[in-house]
C-alpha cells in the first residue's frame, strides 16, 4: 500500500479534542458511546491510508471500550455515590493535555512574531523561489484530522450501488498527484471534494489523498481553512504563480 509519515503527527488525545470541539461536546460529560464510535471510525480511516500511526490510538481505542462497558455495568448497591466516574481519568489527561496545547500554540505564535524582527541577514538564496515553509506553516491551521475529515466525506459520497468495471491497470501516487497539480493550474485552490469529484472507484479517492500529502511535503501547495472546521481549500503555497510537473520535482516514491 502506500505508506505515509507526517512530522508531528497528532496522537489520540488531539484526535478527541477535536471531536469534542467539532461536535460542541461538554469535556466534563463526554458521551463516550459516540465518541468512541468516531474515533473507531478515524483508526479504521488510518488503517485504509496505511499512514505510519502509532500503536497508542489502538490503546486509546481499548481505552475507550473499557469505559463505555463500565458505565454500562450497573453499579452495586451502596457504591453508587462513592464510585468514581469511569471517564474521570480520561477527562483528566485531556484537560491536562488541552492546557499543555494551548501553552505552546502559545509559545509557537510568540516565536513567529519574534522571527518576524529578528532574521540572519548573512543568509542568501535565489529571490525567485517561494519561502522555504514546513509543514505546520503549509498546513496552516489545517490538522491531519481536518482532512482526514474531507476524506471521510468525499468517501460517504460515492454512489452505494454496485456498477461492473472493466479491470484497469492500478492507480499511482504519481497518476494522481499530476491530476492534482493540473487542476491548481487551471484554478488557484480547490477543495478536496472538488478535486475527488467524478470519482467512483475507492482506491482513486484513497490515492489522491495520499498523492496530496506527498505534495505537502515538497511544499508546492498548501491547505487553507477560512473557519473552525470549515470547508478545507487545496491551494498553490504562497509565491508559487504555477506548478511543475510531478516528475519535474524529483520525487522518488
Amino acid at each position: 500500500m502506500y505508506r505515509v509519515k507526517l512530522q508531528d503527527f497528532e496522537g489520540p488525545l488531539d484526535l478527541l479534542l477535536f471531536f469534542i470541539k467539532c461536535d460542541e461536546l461538554d469535556i466534563y460529560n463526554i458521551p463516550i458511546a459516540s465518541l468512541a464510535k468516531e474515533f473507531l471510525e478515524y483508526v479504521r480511516l488510518m488503517e485504509v491510508l496505511d499512514l505510519d500511526v502509532a500503536g497508542e490510538f489502538i490503546v486509546m481505542a481499548c481505552d475507550l471500550m473499557k469505559i463505555k462497558v463500565r458505565m454500562l455495568l450497573p453499579a452495586s448497591e451502596g457504591e453508587e455515590e462513592e464510585t468514581e466516574d469511569p471517564r474521570a481519568d480520561l477527562i483528566r489527561r485531556l484537560l491536562e493535555y488541552k492546557k499543555y496545547k494551548e501553552l505552546a500554540g502559545d509559545l509557537s505564535r510568540s516565536e513567529r512574531k519574534q522571527s518576524r524582527v529578528f532574521y540572519r541577514q548573512n543568509f542568501q538564496r535565489d529571490p525567485r523561489l517561494a519561502p522555504v515553509e514546513d509543514d505546520s506553516t503549509l498546513l496552516r491551521n489545517v490538522t491531519i484530522f481536518d482532512l482526514m475529515s474531507a476524506f471521510k466525506r468525499a468517501l460517504d459520497q460515492m454512489p452505494k450501488k454496485t456498477v461492473h468495471e472493466v479491470q484497469r491497470a492500478p492507480v499511482t501516487i504519481e497518476e494522481m498527484a499530476e491530476h492534482v497539480l493540473r487542476s491548481l493550474n487551471e484554478r488557484p485552490r480547490l477543495t478536496f471534494l472538488e478535486i475527488v469529484a467524478g470519482m467512483t472507484e475507492r482506491i482513486r479517492i484513497v490515492v489522491t489523498f495520499v498523492a496530496l500529502l506527498e505534495l505537502i511535503k515538497t511544499g508546492m501547495i498548501e491547505l487553507q481553512q477560512e473557519e473552525v472546521f470549515g470547508e478545507i481549500w487545496v491551494a498553490r503555497a504562497s509565491g508559487c504563480a504555477a506548478l511543475p510537473q510531478f516528475e519535474e520535482m524529483g520525487y522518488a516514491g
